[in-house]
């Protein structure tokens, strides 16, 4: 095992349309993409896209849309444990000019207790914060092992601050801050103050706040995409987590924002394609983003 990912899976339908109907209308979308979603889960296809394959922990029922999901993960090398719950979750994405509108149906009642898995040889475990007592048990684990721990803070859980405890680096999102009423830059320090390494919060076109424990606060502008050639930003914050974990595994010992700066091309890449399998990049892609756009001012 080179890494574990864990997170709770979605089957995505992405559709481009100008407006939801209503009432007893029909309309006919313009373009869509089924693919699979979910933060952490999105993460780990991009890590295994990128060159470095992780074991996945996540939902599974036994449906066909679970069925149609372990297709995807074959197809990119991935070994899914999977965790029963009675059915799959699903994702309705609708982009919106560099915004997305979301509907979600979740089943997250898990049928089953943690697994125990075996992670002699992993390197690296990456969270989104679902299944709360598994990534509280894996995380204390792996903190214990010294395997290094991510967090993909989208927003308070349950568990969060619990789960803090263990973290080595954590990347939250601006929701998370207004959610604790922190700028930016104080929730870098409230999450150094939790023990985390490296802390940062991402804020979409303007880039990310980040910084390591002793470190100052610094800025990593995003690159300039021109909007007219955005088209789904959905899971481009997942591709950025799954990014910058492909480039600690493959070179541990480089700075972080080095790290960052990988992840901010792949991101990059991702928003010009319609559904998050479509938007996973390749070294190449992000190669050719780096050499294509500037940073924004």
């Amino acid at each position: 095992m080179e890494a574990l990912f864990i997170g709770q899976t979605y089957i995505d339908v992405t559709f481009l349309i100008d407006r939801i109907p209503s009432g007893d209308e029909k309309a006919i979308a313009r373009d869509y993409a089924v693919s699979f979603g979910g933060n952490a889960v999105s993460a780990a296809f991009c890590c295994a896209k990128l060159g470095i394959v992780p074991d996945l922990l996540t939902s599974l029922a036994d449906d066909w849309l679970s069925r149609m999901f372990l297709d995807m993960a074959a197809k990119y090398g991935i070994s899914v444990h999977g965790r029963k719950v009675r059915e799959s979750s699903i994702s309705f994405v609708m982009p919106n000019h560099g915004m997305r509108a979301i509907i979600r149906c979740r089943d997250d009642h898990y049928l089953h207790p943690v697994p125990s898995l075996d992670l002699s040889g992993c390197r690296g475990l990456h969270l989104d914060g679902h299944q709360a007592d598994a990534a509280i048990h894996y995380a204390r684990q792996c903190r214990e092992a010294g395997i290094l721990t991510s967090l993909d803070g989208g927003g308070m859980r349950s568990n969060t601050r619990e789960l803090l405890d263990f973290i080595d680096v954590a990347i939250v999102s601006q929701r998370m801050c207004e959610q604790l009423g922190l700028s930016p830059a104080a929730m870098c320090e409230f999450l150094i103050g939790k023990g985390c390494r490296v802390a940062g919060v991402t804020m979409g076109e303007h880039g990310m706040v980040w910084c390591e424990a002793g470190g100052e606060i610094r800025h990593l502008p995003a690159l300039a995409v021109p909007k007219e050639e955005v088209i789904d930003t959905n899971g481009a914050g997942d591709i950025f987590h799954g990014a910058y974990m492909y480039s600690y595994l493959r070179a541990p010992q480089a700075p972080w924002e080095r790290h960052f700066r990988f992840a901010r091309a792949a991101s990059a890449h991702s928003v010009q394609n319609l559904g998050i399998e479509a938007s996973l990049p390749t070294p190449a892609d992000v190669e050719a983003i780096e050499r294509r756009y500037r940073e924004a001012a």
